[in-house]
């Protein structure tokens, strides 16, 4: 059967299933390095079968270095190698990105990364912005044939595409389990001709047969994999044992019916959403591999019955909180370890504080800040002000001309003030928000109420002029510590 194949940035043409070398690094755990060879030897049954897409990051163990083996040993083989560059949090320089992207190309043995997805960490502080301004310059340079990022939510996503960078893809995760793309990330993609890459399309293998009547493991640190670990507690946040073992009944139901495996109908209820372009199956490599069974997915197709009976058992789930990737951001953190401490230790403040005898002053380093003699917050005591914020980084504007877009950059930047001042958003108490447009009150009323909607501060919305031509809305806000 032929495998499915779909086209990124209108020229890069991958499988529609992307082997996934994520489990390089749990392979690798406790200090075990893998055979680059032998590992390479792995992922020729998988091109052999027309799987020649292979997905990496520079945190994915040596996965980098096996691929490059791979690339170099076979090197009229057609693959296609997509990997990520996962920075800690804080300021990286010009020469910090380069060296990532440079460091990547030496690894897998390539002039040219077929796909770069960037993942941040926080929003709130706009060094995220630096480094993918700087990976679009290395693209125009031609070390980088696409851009894409991973674990980015709807709105961040839609702000990269209004100011102008081409994001041909975003990675995230997307099952039967979390749906989170399918409540507004999926018409994004679609609008926008971004694919979306599913991930933990299988949860860990927890979508499979071997978890069907199985009892509840328990304490989840004791499973056997970082992926069991990890969507252990997307199971806990659905609902729980109960609620997921009745979807894995359905999911066996209609696999019965098609003659195909568990697995096969969670990756093709995926594979079938409009803006998908491909699921992302992981493989230990030589050690574990699913070729046949994986191919079976081109083998059939859902119908009504199926969707339906499919449908009826998703109804009990309890939805996933917030959007694509807030479970790297936020609580619950649904990783292996309920927490990002095997991520990074910290992360420095999103702005430069000063401090003298009568306070607090944080600087997001914009150009009026030294014109006009202001900060961008100011803490007395456990009060914090928040100065008028336009969506002004450097010299550009973020979020184009789309109001939502320059609105949630804006609420990154007061975000990140706070945070440096020592608060949260949960802290702010007051808003003011002054619009160009008339017409634009909602979506930028709506921006605000995505960010603010649980904390329900004091809020005020005028009509105004805010100077420069170019800035549809400016906000300030007031925020009490608790």
């Amino acid at each position: 059967m032929s495998v499915e194949r779909t086209t990124l940035g209108g020229d890069l043409e991958i499988s529609r299933i992307l082997t996934g070398l994520w489990q390089v690094a749990d392979m690798e755990r406790g200090g075990r390095t893998l055979d680059p060879g032998a590992s390479a030897e792995a992922m020729q049954p998988y091109v052999d079968a027309g799987l020649t897409t292979f997905d990496m990051a520079d945190h994915y163990g040596s996965s980098e270095v096996i691929a490059g083996h791979f690339r170099s040993d076979r090197p009229d083989c057609p693959v296609e190698l997509l990997t990520k560059w996962v920075p800690d949090p804080g300021v990286s320089s010009r020469e910090e990105v380069r060296t990532a992207v440079e460091r990547a190309l030496e690894r897998t043995g390539s002039e040219v990364i077929d796909l770069l997805q960037f993942h941040a960490w926080r929003y709130s502080d706009p060094a995220w912005l630096d480094c993918i301004f700087e990976l679009d310059e290395l693209r125009r340079e031609g070390l980088i044939r696409h851009l894409g990022v991973t674990n980015f939510d709807t709105a961040h996503l839609a702000m990269l595409l209004h100011t102008g960078i081409p994001v041909v893809s975003n990675q995230v995760c997307l099952s039967l389990l979390d749906r989170r793309a399918r409540r507004s990330m999926l018409d994004l993609c679609v609008a926008h001709d971004v694919k979306l890459l599913a991930f933990g399309t299988v949860a860990g293998g927890l979508l499979t047969e071997r978890w069907l009547g199985a009892n509840d493991p328990g304490d989840i640190d004791s499973l056997e994999t970082w992926s069991q670990m990890k969507y252990a507690r997307f199971v806990e946040a659905a609902g729980g044992w109960g609620v997921y073992q009745r979807l894995l009944r359905a999911v066996k139901s209609v696999a019965d019916r098609h003659g195909v495996s568990m697995a096969n109908v969670a990756c093709r209820a995926v594979l079938d959403e409009p803006g998908v372009g491909g699921v992302i199956i992981g493989a230990r490599l030589g050690a574990s591999e699913h070729i046949e069974d994986n191919l079976r997915l081109f083998s059939f197709e859902l119908d009504d019955a199926d969707h339906a009976e499919l449908g009826d058992a998703l109804t009990a789930l309890e939805p996933i909180p917030g959007d694509c990737g807030d479970e790297y951001r936020k609580p619950p953190f649904l990783t292996a370890s309920g927490d990002l401490s095997h991520h990074f230790e910290s992360a420095p403040p999103p702005y430069a504080v000063h401090s003298d005898d009568r306070g607090e002053r944080a600087l997001s380093g914009t150009i009026w800040e030294d014109i006009a003699g202001f900060s961008r917050a100011v803490r007395r005591g456990d009060r914090i002000l928040v100065s008028g914020t336009t969506a002004t980084h450097g010299d550009r504007v973020i979020g184009g001309s789309d109001p939502a877009a320059q609105t949630h950059f804006i609420l990154d930047k007061i975000e990140g003030a706070v945070q440096s001042l020592g608060g949260s958003l949960d802290d702010v108490v007051r808003t003011r928000i002054y619009i160009r447009h008339e017409s634009d009150w909602e979506p930028i009323s709506r921006a605000h109420g995505e960010r603010f909607g649980a904390v329900g501060p004091a809020n005020t919305l005028v009509r105004s002029d805010p100077i420069g031509e170019e800035y549809l809305v400016e906000i300030e806000a007031e925020a009490i510590l608790s």
